[in-house]
């Protein structure tokens, strides 16, 4: 995580931010805004304000979260491996602040085959105030 301190973020984020992108938490399926949404432009981490995902890469997985087929590039993701709850996943962060987004998954459409499941919460979508 970034430099900041626990009273930082909590201060900066909501209660559910904080609980995602901190605590590695998730949001329910099915709640998030971005879930349905098909605004066009970028998305970025509600933290930091890095680009992570473009328009251009969201489709409807039917997850109940927003999903992308690939981020805005490599260099923004970090990958962790998640061993949580019995399974064995790829933990999705971004790497500039840290912040967890999600996890991305081998099932998604072409070209990449990747599902990147992203919380709604991580994200701000570049018109958003």
């Amino acid at each position: 995580m970034s430099d900041k301190d626990p009273k930082e973020w909590k201060e900066q984020l909501t209660p559910e931010q904080y609980e995602v992108c901190i605590n590695h938490g998730t949001e329910p399926p099915f709640s998030g805004k971005y879930n349905d949404s098909k605004l066009e432009g970028s998305f970025k981490c509600i933290c930091c304000g890095e680009e992570l995902f473009s328009s251009n890469s969201k489709f409807d997985s039917g997850s109940g979260w927003p999903s992308f087929w690939e981020p805005i590039s490599e260099d923004s993701i970090e990958y962790v491996s998640d061993t949580d709850y019995g399974m064995v996943r790829t933990e999705v962060n971004c790497k500039k602040c840290g912040s967890h987004l999600g996890h991305v998954f081998d099932d998604g459409p072409k070209p990449t085959n990747q599902r990147y499941c992203i919380n709604s919460v991580s994200l701000k979508h570049e018109n958003d105030k």
